[in-house]
């Protein structure tokens, strides 16, 4: 995928399909979860199109040749809860990605990214790092997982979602202009509570049958 093409919106009649069911509110959690993770690997497979490749000789059953691979392992970071969901797909497609974590929750009074955990490889200045959330709103936690992975070192940064909003591609894109944006769907907007419409309701509270993303522990001391 060209470093200029900004913003990929997945256009494939299995992606439709699936997104449809992830809108439908009746979709039981365990389907939600699985078209989830579905979603990931299809997602995945289009935002790691440009990976670099080497050369590398292998020997087959009847002569040695060159064959291809990646050249360097991507890093994958999920973004606590919900990017969860779309890490399996992910490594169906990359088996052998290095998995980061980084954790938010959007404070609901503010709608800002309040970090609560970290554990990112160092030095990520040449590696391809892959930010997931199923769902870019405002875009505060995925400016905020950007600039953390900035902090390491990161140079080369693709966000990925499920679905987004023209307000959170904007954020993203305004705080981080060489970012691509793969995702399956652009929505009308955000609403007066920052959810996305139509939207599918909360990605991470559908997917794990929650209530609530705020950690427990972390809004006891607020």
């Amino acid at each position: 995928m060209p470093a200029s093409q900004a913003l990929h919106v997945v256009g494939h009649p299995a992606v439709a399909d699936r997104l449809a069911r992830l809108r439908d509110r009746d979709t039981t959690t365990p389907v939600f979860r699985t078209l989830i993770e579905e979603l990931g690997a299809f997602l995945a497979y289009e935002a790691t199109r440009s990976l670099p490749l080497r050369d590398e000789r292998v020997t087959t059953p009847l002569i040695e040749t060159t064959a291809q691979r990646i050249a360097t392992r991507p890093v994958v970071a999920p973004v606590l809860r919900a990017g969860l969901g779309l890490l399996p797909g992910f490594l169906d497609v990359i088996d052998d990605a290095v998995v980061a974590h980084l954790g938010f929750y959007r404070d609901p009074q503010s709608l800002r990214a309040v970090p609560y955990y970290a554990n990112v490889p160092p030095q990520l200045e040449d590696r391809h790092v892959f930010v997931l959330d199923p769902m870019l709103a405002t875009g505060h936690s995925g400016v905020a997982a950007l600039d953390a992975l900035v902090d390491r070192g990161a140079r080369h940064m693709t966000f990925v979602c499920v679905i987004a909003a023209p307000e959170g591609v904007a954020h993203i894109h305004e705080s981080h202009p060489g970012v691509t944006i793969v995702t399956a769907a652009v929505d009308a907007g955000l609403n007066d509570h920052a959810y996305i419409v139509p939207g599918l309701g909360d990605a991470g509270d559908r997917m794990f049958g929650s209530l609530t993303s705020v950690p427990h522990a972390v809004r006891a001391h607020t």
